[in-house]
């Protein structure tokens, strides 16, 4: 079989939000957006539900649409972008809360479900999404009856950043008196301890192994077949624009994988992938579909090499294309056989 194994651990990812649970007195959402982190919303989902969790929140109506349909009733599912135009009959059918962003979705949703839950996202100084300051002073009314008021921390992931009290203290300032539950911490949030965990937090990255949550269990291992092994010799060169040259005889497994699988260009060269304990560079650049590892030191020819498992994580794998585990996790493509274990 030509194509990679993606197995994902649901007991991993299950004991990771309880560990997150447990640092906080409060209700514990689950962030599931972008088809949970890339490994499967309803595998993903299912199981979290499973383990107790009874808000979720994703990014867009559409994809809390999905998220509803795999849920069914009961759970309640924010929807970080707010009441967006053309949004109207999913919230409303399937039943979504949406965290309202700005004055025009605040009317948007009053006028088009004057029934319906909403939430309000505040922008305590990300400027990204989120009712600014000087429009809640005259939007706050409107807000008693939100059954949520969140915003969300540039900076969680460095805890003595200025900007994360600076961020909680503009947070107190805009929702302190109100009755509406009240949200700020996400993954990095939860870890800067209980004055930023208010009512609920909502770890998202952190679920599925990634940073800043070190103490994560890995969720994903990735699997890549080797198609054929080759000797590379002086004078010769591999792959695209002849960017590896060997200076001595080395032999060279091609795999299946590229960029089309979420392995970004940026680990041509840089990369290493793994034999059980034994690293093997890789080598040459990306491809689309291929990746070319130097084998020669492995004990015998690989059938199957693995670039994330026990020694390699999403965070290192990141560090080596000079990105973030966010970024690998979600750019794993549709081409792996996804494996899921209890």
């Amino acid at each position: 079989m030509a194509v990679g194994t993606l197995t994902i651990d649901l007991g991993a990812l299950v004991a990771n939000y309880r560990a997150l649970a447990a640092r906080a007195a409060v209700e514990t959402a689950a962030v599931v957006k972008a088809g949970g982190y890339g490994l499967g919303v309803a595998e993903v989902s299912r199981a979290l539900a499973d383990a107790g969790a009874r808000q979720f929140f994703v990014a867009t109506a559409e994809e809390g649409v999905t998220l509803r349909a795999t849920l069914g009733s009961g759970p309640a599912i924010g929807v970080f972008s707010g009441h967006t135009a053309g949004d109207t009959a999913m919230i409303r059918d399937a039943d979504l809360t949406p965290m309202l962003n700005s004055p025009e979705q605040m009317q948007r949703h009053r006028t088009a479900l004057p029934d319906h839950p909403f939430g309000v996202q505040l922008d305590t100084g990300m400027n990204r999404l989120g009712v600014e300051p000087g429009d809640w002073t005259e939007l706050r009314d409107q807000g008693k009856g939100a059954s949520l008021l969140m915003s969300h921390l540039a900076c969680a992931d460095e805890p003595t950043h200025r900007q994360n009290t600076a961020q909680l203290a503009k947070f107190h300032a805009m929702t302190d008196g109100m009755a509406a539950p009240r949200s700020l911490a996400a993954t990095g949030g939860t870890l800067l301890g209980s004055d930023y965990h208010f009512d609920m937090i909502r770890p998202g990255v952190g679920l599925y192994g990634g940073l800043p949550f070190a103490e994560a269990r890995p969720v994903v291992r990735l699997s890549l077949p080797v198609i054929q092994i080759r000797t590379v010799h002086p004078g010769e060169s591999v792959g695209y624009a002849a960017a590896y040259q060997p200076d001595t005889p080395r032999q060279i497994a091609t795999l299946s994988a590229g960029y089309a699988d979420g392995l970004i260009r940026a680990l041509s060269s840089r990369a290493t992938l793994w034999d059980g304990d034994h690293p093997c560079p890789l080598v040459g650049r990306v491809s689309m579909d291929l990746l070319t590892v130097d084998v020669t030191e492995c004990p015998a020819p690989p059938e199957r090499l693995d670039i994330l498992g026990p020694h390699q994580g999403v965070d290192d794998l990141a560090a080596a294309a000079g990105t973030i585990g966010y970024e690998i996790l979600t750019s794993l493509g549709a081409r792996y056989v996804r494996e899921y274990i209890q």
